[in-house]
């Protein structure tokens, strides 16, 4: 609490709400996916909500809560950063509470959007020259009233901006050639003047005509003009939106943003035991849909790290398990079990079939046979082999070896070594057991979404998405802890233990048997009673 208290006087003002009261509304609200008009209902009806945040009594000085009191605490959250803060005590919290094994976690990302609109190109232009224009009119009037008065109805009026959705394709080539020459020309005419370039809806023009546009210098014949860039030539993180400058794009999933969520998991084949460890998510991050998942496991390792909840294996897809990720990661004592990115070329023979020194010098090709030669510098390696025994082997043509003046030459780096011995442990049996674990981050990601509608927020800005996925995170991890706790008191009673063994029948009887009627749903696996049971049960 001690981060809030800058914000509140103590001798100032009426006394503020109860600091924890609030920030639990503030956790339920993103948990239940709730509007403010909602949220502020359920404080001073919901006996439920009482139970959660502690109100001891039904008074209006403990129950009722203003929208400008949620509000405030929201912006103070949000604005310093605190909602990360709060998910590290929470989660650092339930690791105690609960006793959670740390040591084997797996990580991924799953894309998000804001409360965005969906823009093409033109309605990038279009709406990125309403923004300027509507800013410069509150703002500058009389550097407004200087603008064309036609420039001004097209982006300004309602029915004219609608035609920008409904362009003909192919009179689309066009239009975004206007619209691009008008927002060009607006730069131009304000380039001088100091107070309104420092203007953020200036500088997004400037921004999308960099993107967007190639600029043509002025000659002494022409005047400086602007064409727009073929598609092709348009990077994916360029193509974000004015209504949410801070999303990007990204070109597989769209505009947005993407979240990095590192969990643990149970490995233990016993089905009690799994319900009664929580699966705990340790590490959530925000970014822009264009980042790369490539960057994101170090600093993920490290937030982990500096709260001593870091795994000592980490389970992950490709794009995190680059050479340079993995060989960082194990300089911080963790373990990344992941596959090594790209496909190897089709040969019979690899470069994981030699045998090796530790110092990465060749000692015998696949045959047993010893180079004539080797050579070191800095981190490449050349091994040369000798011309009678390569040239009348059955596997030269299939080998990596190539042939030189004096010598078959097998040329290597340090990096090429290490990747070939993972894409070799990559068809070990231990290595499919210990990377099937991996698959689970998926109903991860789903219950995020399921529970909390993550994947469409109702805000915009990174600032204000990294507050709702963060504390929709808090979330999770609380359902889950509710779970577990619950599990294991079933487990302790003796009406809980009997639960438990009519529990367990009932999975036997499902992976035999095709229940048909539907009204035996996941109630019953949640120890709740089931009104109905199905009137035929066939093999």
């Amino acid at each position: 609490m001690h981060k809030l208290a800058p914000f509140f006087t103590e001798g100032f003002g009426r006394p503020t709400k109860e600091l924890y009261t609030v920030l639990g509304v503030l956790i339920i609200q993103q948990m239940m996916d709730l509007t403010d008009e909602e949220t502020i209902t359920h404080p001073a009806f919901n006996e439920q909500w009482h139970y959660a945040l502690d109100i001891p009594d039904e008074t209006d000085d403990s129950t009722y809560m203003s929208p400008r009191t949620l509000w405030s605490m929201c912006w103070i959250v949000t604005d310093n950063e605190l909602d990360t803060l709060l998910f590290e005590h929470t989660s650092d919290t339930l690791v105690s509470v609960l006793s959670v094994d740390t040591s084997k976690q797996r990580i991924d990302s799953v894309h998000i959007r804001s409360n965005m609109r969906r823009l093409g190109r033109i309605r990038i232009f279009a709406e990125t020259i309403h923004m300027f224009l509507t800013n410069l009119k509150r703002r500058h009037r009389v550097a407004f009233e200087s603008v064309a008065q036609d420039v001004r109805d097209r982006y300004l009026s309602k029915e004219q901006r609608a035609c920008f959705s409904m362009v003909k394709p192919s009179a689309s080539a066009k239009t975004l050639t206007e619209v691009s020459t008008d927002l060009f020309e607006l730069i131009q005419a304000f380039t001088e003047t100091p107070e309104i370039t420092a203007m953020r809806s200036y500088e997004l023009m400037t921004w999308v005509l960099k993107e967007q546009c190639t600029v043509t210098e002025a000659s002494d014949t022409t005047p400086a003009g602007v064409v727009p860039k073929p598609p092709r030539e348009i990077t994916s993180d360029s193509l974000q939106n004015p209504s949410d400058p801070d999303a990007a794009y990204d070109g597989h999933k769209g505009q947005g943003y993407q979240v990095q969520v590192m969990e643990t998991y149970c490995d233990n084949v016993d089905k009690d035991v799994r319900d009664r460890t929580l699966n705990l998510i340790t590490h959530v991050d925000i970014e822009p849909a264009c980042a790369s998942d490539a960057n994101e496991l170090i600093p993920a390792l490290q937030s982990t790290q500096d709260r001593h909840c870091d795994p000592t294996e980490v389970v992950a897809d490709a794009l995190y398990g680059s050479d340079e990720n993995v060989r960082d990661a194990h300089g911080m004592g963790t373990e990344v079990i992941a596959p090594a990115m790209g496909a190897p070329k089709e040969r019979a023979v690899m470069l994981s079939d030699f045998t090796f020194a530790q110092n990465g010098a060749v000692l015998a090709c696949p045959r047993g046979y010893a180079p004539a030669m080797t050579r070191h510098k800095k981190n490449r390696h050349t091994a040369g082999f000798d011309v009678a025994q390569c040239s009348i082997c059955a596997l030269v043509q299939e080998c990596p070896v190539e042939a030189g003046r004096k010598y078959y030459y097998l040329s290597y780096d340090d990096r090429a070594q290490r990747i070939a011995r993972r894409r070799a442990a990559e068809q070990t049996p231990d290595f499919r057991d210990r990377y099937r674990y991996r698959a689970g981050v998926e109903a991860t990601m789903s219950e995020y979404d399921r529970r909390t509608g993550v994947k469409q927020l109702r805000v915009l800005g990174l600032a204000n998405v990294r507050f709702c996925a963060t504390l929709k995170a808090i979330g999770v991890n609380i359902f889950r802890a509710a779970a577990v706790r619950t599990a294991i008191q079933m487990a302790t009673s003796p009406l809980g233990g009997a639960m438990q063994h009519l529990c367990h029948q009932f999975y036997v009887l499902k992976e035999r048997y095709y229940i048909r009627n539907r009204y035996v749903t996941d109630l019953f696996t949640s120890h709740r009673h089931v009104s109905r049971w199905g009137n035929q049960v066939v093999a």
